[in-house]
């Protein structure tokens, strides 16, 4: 994934402006689509036993709802954490089932990893809501007019700080920091590897964003 140092903004918890059913189209979304210091952070690759259960409860303290980016298989082997996910209010995201890069597959081939990575996340809650759908890698091809088709919002991200690489809890805070701008999408990771500097630097960043008047939201659902 490139590293996007650009827009990012934070504040209370507020749901999407869009509701249930809305419907979606192609646009990849970066934003919030809302004025002033607004952030939307999102969380791909889990759900992780670990890291994300402190996550969920690092949001819960702060009281931010964040958009959680599922990878199927995970979603097999940790459904209590899907349960949790929602029930505590957060927004669910396609993320394929095993991180496939979708970049050169044909309609039909992307439709059915969507229908399979949907199905194992209703498995876990029936008839949750998937609000937006995030290519692996940023690979998008076909795969946006497939999600939209399928009711899924393609969610890009204004900044990424690269925090698969584990550079150092310090320096994601600083990235985090710098990278603020209103309205952004923000990646972070809470699966695919140790999460434990990401976790440590979102506790760090959120209170100081707060206090400073940024306030949380959710990515737009249309663009």
């Amino acid at each position: 994934m490139p590293l996007l140092v650009l827009g990012l903004s934070l504040g209370s918890a507020t749901i999407a402006q869009a509701g249930p059913g809305e419907a979606a189209d192609a646009t990849v979304v970066d934003s919030t689509g809302q004025p002033g210091r607004t952030v939307a952070l999102t969380f791909d690759d889990g759900p992780n036993a670990g890291e994300t259960s402190r996550m969920l409860d690092l949001l819960g303290e702060h009281r931010v709802k964040a958009v959680f980016c599922l990878w199927g298989q995970h979603v097999r082997e940790n459904p209590e954490l899907v349960r949790r996910i929602v029930a505590e209010g957060h927004v669910l995201c396609n993320h394929t089932m095993r991180h496939e890069n979708m970049s050169t597959w044909s309609p039909a081939d992307i439709r059915a990893n969507l229908r399979a990575t949907n199905e194992v996340i209703h498995e876990a809650v029936p008839g949750a809501e998937i609000r937006y759908f995030r290519a692996p890698y940023g690979a998008w091809g076909e795969t946006p007019s497939v999600a939209a088709d399928m009711g899924m919002q393609p969610l890009g991200w204004s900044l990424s700080v690269a925090d698969w690489n584990r550079p150092g809890t310090d320096v994601l805070v600083r990235r985090l920091m710098d990278g603020i701008s209103p309205g952004g999408v923000v990646l972070l990771h809470d699966g695919g590897g140790d999460r434990g500097q990401t976790v440590r630097a979102v506790s760090r960043v959120v209170p100081r964003l707060r206090a400073e008047g940024w306030r949380f939201t959710l990515p737009a659902r249309s663009g």
